[in-house]
């Protein structure tokens, strides 16, 4: 079975917008400022884009509030084509606690991820079904860390299942990755160095100890 290369589909799907002189709008799950910047410089020029800051697995609060705060402050600041707006989802880390019953314990990038992933994607296909939205999609396929195949395969699952069309992606090709460390230099942002949950810091601050 061959494997996708999502980002040549990506590259098609914006070959056919330019074609047919259209901008549709854009809804963007992001975890983080980092993550969100080589993104939203590299399609802001084809879409209408709507950042959903929508994250109850981020831990603690002020973890937390401190990374919108960043989201808010690269939007005002990173110079693209087309307006770049804001929307936060409802911060409740209980949503994230009890979908992570009985997984506490499984290693980051394992089924836990896997759920997380799609509770945040699902409330974003939520939101852009409800609010008129042409795409939605997310910055977490940057990150080398998460698996971009099933991020995904949740999102063309819920493209079926709200009838919204989700935009393809792994933005950590074409150099993205690099990319996102370089804005977040340019523009001083924080970068935090767990995902966001208290599994993966504390996993973060296990490797951490280990290194000295």
């Amino acid at each position: 079975m061959n494997k996708i290369n999502y980002q040549l589909e990506l590259d098609k799907i914006i070959k056919k917008l330019q074609k047919d002189n259209k901008t549709p709008t854009l809804l963007m799950h992001s975890c983080c400022a980092p993550c969100s910047s080589y993104c939203l410089s590299y399609l802001a020029e084809y879409f209408k884009i709507t950042i959903f800051y929508y994250n109850p697995n981020i831990s603690p609060l002020e973890e937390y509030q401190k990374r919108v705060n960043e989201q808010k402050r690269l939007i005002s600041e990173l110079p693209v084509k087309n307006k770049i707006c804001f929307e936060e989802g409802k911060y409740d880390p209980q949503t994230f606690f009890d979908m992570s019953k009985g997984l506490e314990d499984v290693p980051e990038g394992g089924i836990r991820c896997f759920k997380c992933y799609e509770l945040r994607q699902r409330e974003a296909a939520i939101y852009a079904k409800k609010h008129g939205f042409d795409y939605f999609t997310t910055t977490l396929s940057i990150s080398p860390h998460k698996n971009a195949g099933k991020l995904n395969e949740i999102g063309l699952k819920l493209e079926q299942e709200y009838g919204i069309n989700y935009l393809v992606s792994d933005f950590k090709k074409k150099g993205g990755y690099l990319k996102s460390i370089e804005y977040s230099k340019k523009y001083d942002l924080y970068r935090q160095n767990y995902c966001g949950c208290i599994y993966s810091r504390a996993e973060a601050e296990k490797h951490m100890k280990q290194e000295g």
